[in-house]
């Protein structure tokens, strides 16, 4: 499983534990992540430690909140045949990569991390002037490097943190990956790849090495991806080699950019936890009812024969997301010209909520009926992720210099 081919497609994203789970995670994260495990190998995890960066003065919510996270994960369509389901604290292994990151990582490069700034002016009724939300980018890292993952998935504001994760790899693999007799032992890898593929191998190192064709260098690192007659660490070695560095020991992750969460609140700003404006997953259909039959409308309509503007009207956003081009002609003619109300047309989006959810909720309820079954999925994650993670913590150890040799 510790291969450069699995690592190349592992993928790592997490989400923190800090309440009920509502239609914004939905539409904004598990859908993607259920798209990305029949594709990639996936590890999702729930970030507990990442919650205590700002819940740390009351973190009852935290551990309430983790194994529901979980259960509503697996309802809405997450599989543990196809993912990596874990407990963040559960793997120690983040917390001493974490540590052992910090003692290279300029202090600067957190503080220019944007979000560090942004979170503080967000949440001014939090004391955020603590080590650890100066340093959760860094955990985030950890996270990911721990991995070795090659995919993050985020979004475009979240892309600076995946940045940071690149330099900081860069960082430790300038430090660390410069082995003794690097030159000799990439050499002795090479003939081990057979006479065509190290020839071409050689090809490709000059053209990108003398020329700078990026090409190349993609060529290169597929050709040892296929390879199966190398070990890991002279894969890793030949890596290096490739782009004139030193071993690889922490391979540089990519940003998966995935389309921003069009799924908005009951006020017609995004659906967040913050804005009190949202529907979780498991709420009661009167709840669904109620939330939407009192939401806002075109202010101009005032009453019910009042032409209204669609595009003035919060509850025209929900229609975006579950109403079909047809229905939509048809109730926005209807609305301009007063021929529908505002019951009738918010009516269409309590029966598409309510056949979302409902699915949801069924499976939802089976887990809570079985939660010895939930454990024994998270606890298999939480294995599985540390067998990973002790494999790559380990060989840091090493090369930073901190096991007997």
């Amino acid at each position: 499983m510790n291969t450069t081919i699995s690592q190349n497609n592992r993928v790592l994203s997490g989400m923190r534990p800090t309440g009920l789970l509502h239609l914004g995670h939905y539409h904004g994260v598990l859908k993607n992540w259920i798209e990305l495990q029949h594709s990639y190998e996936c590890f999702y995890f729930v970030a507990d430690w990442h919650a205590l960066t700002t819940h740390y003065e009351d973190p009852s919510i935290i551990a309430e909140s983790s194994r529901d996270m979980v259960i509503d994960w697996l309802a809405t369509g997450v599989n543990p045949g196809n993912s990596t389901i874990f407990i963040q604290s559960r793997v120690p292994e983040h917390a001493e990569l974490h540590t052992l990151l910090s003692m290279i990582t300029p202090l600067g490069w957190l503080e220019r991390v944007p979000s560090y700034k942004d979170q503080q002016d967000k949440l001014k009724d939090r004391d955020l002037a603590t080590y650890g939300f100066l340093g959760y980018p860094l955990l985030q890292s950890a996270d990911i490097l721990i991995y070795k993952a090659g995919f993050v998935p985020v979004g475009e504001d979240q892309v600076a943190h995946v940045e940071l994760t690149r330099e900081v790899a860069r960082r430790f693999n300038h430090f660390y990956g410069k082995e003794a007799d690097f030159e000799k032992k990439a050499e002795a890898a090479i003939k081990k790849m057979g006479k065509k593929n190290a020839r071409l191998y050689k090809d490709v190192r000059k053209r990108f090495q003398e020329q700078g064709d990026t090409e190349a260098l993609s060529i290169g690192k597929a050709l040892l991806g296929s390879q199966q007659n190398i070990s890991l660490s002279d894969r890793e070695r030949l890596l290096g080699y490739l782009d004139g560095g030193g071993r690889i020991i922490l391979p540089e992750p990519q940003s998966l950019l995935t389309a921003s969460s069009k799924m908005p609140g009951l006020d017609g700003q995004k659906m967040s936890k913050s804005y009190n404006n949202t529907i979780s997953l498991r709420e009661s259909p009167q709840n669904v009812e109620k939330k939407i039959k009192t939401m806002p409308t075109d202010p101009a309509r005032i009453r019910r024969t009042d032409p209204g503007d669609p595009a003035k009207c919060p509850v025209w956003d929900l229609h975006q997301v579950y109403t079909s081009d047809e229905t939509k002609k048809i109730l926005s003619e209807g609305c301009k010209t007063a021929a529908i109300g505002c019951i009738d047309c918010k009516q269409y989006i309590i029966d598409a909520i309510l056949d979302e959810l409902k699915p949801i909720q069924a499976r939802v309820k089976d887990y809570l009926d079985d939660l010895s079954g939930v454990d024994s999925i998270i606890n298999e994650g939480c294995e599985a992720a540390r067998d990973v993670a002790q494999d790559t913590i380990e060989e840091v150890r090493k090369v930073m210099g901190l096991t007997f040799r």
